[in-house]
């Protein structure tokens, strides 16, 4: 049975230490028995990051398409659909969570509040997932692209590349300087799995336990730099239509 104790360690011997901002992708069922449950590991998380840290979390509406997300969505009561302990986090008392219909943020610590209360800001790069009248889903002001420019932490529990939606920011970015060059480019949805690849090779993450979770922790800023350095050098490596398309060519050729 994992403590508050036990797992604030864990997260220590990641690297994760006082004043820092951490992003957590997680699996809740990857940290095995926790005495306490979601509470537990977020006492923990705050216990490691210390009393001028931040916790930050997705806590997207994704059930449906678009039209659906917008119908049903309320800031203080649509569920965030990305793992339970996103949800549970989302809910405890003094966590705050950004206005988006699709891709919402929630975050707890010092500075929370502003820091996802900006989210309706129309600033930034666009992307297929911008809608009025909430504001740019991963613009300058989104919690996202502001958890980059702190230089946070990328936390994952459990989790693999697949999870990585801080890939969607690396496409805001993406699309942003395409855009600049050809006002009709389009936007180009990235294969995580092979960013993920990419980025595992670089060996700039550190790994470890948290918990019976296999779990990485590593530089958000340093990460989203390099992806974005790497698609712009090799863009069919990592362009998901693209590479799907040759794929189910190949297997009618083969078939």
């Amino acid at each position: 049975m994992h403590s508050r104790t036990s797992l604030a360690q864990d997260l220590r011997a990641l690297g994760i230490g006082p004043g820092d901002l951490i992003f957590v992708h997680s699996s809740f069922k990857s940290l095995g028995p926790v005495e306490g449950g979601a509470s537990t590991v977020v006492g923990a998380m705050e216990d490691a990051t210390g009393a001028d840290g931040m916790i930050v979390m997705p806590s997207f509406n994704l059930i449906g398409d678009r039209d659906e997300r917008a119908a049903r969505w309320n800031v203080g009561e649509t569920p965030s659909s990305v793992g339970w302990l996103t949800e549970s986090f989302r809910r405890m008392p003094g966590t705050y969570r950004s206005d988006h219909y699709s891709h919402s943020t929630a975050a707890r610590g010092k500075g929370a509040e502003s820091f996802v209360g900006e989210h309706l800001s129309d600033e930034g790069p666009a992307t297929p997932w911008d809608r009025e009248p909430w504001g740019r889903t991963h613009g300058r002001k989104a919690p996202m692209l502001k958890a980059y420019r702190r230089d946070g932490h990328l936390l994952m529990l459990g989790v693999d590349y697949e999870t990585s939606t801080f890939c969607h920011v690396v496409e805001a970015l993406y699309w942003e300087r395409k855009l600049e060059e050809d006002p009709m480019a389009e936007f180009v949805s990235l294969h995580r799995g092979n960013l993920g690849e990419f980025w595992e090779r670089l060996g700039r993450v550190r790994r470890g336990r948290v918990g019976d979770s296999d779990s990485r922790c590593f530089g958000i800023r340093d990460y989203v730099d390099m992806l974005l350095t790497e698609v712009e050098r090799n863009p069919d490596h990592y362009d998901r239509l693209k590479l799907e398309a040759k794929n189910t060519t190949k297997g009618e050729t083969n078939g």
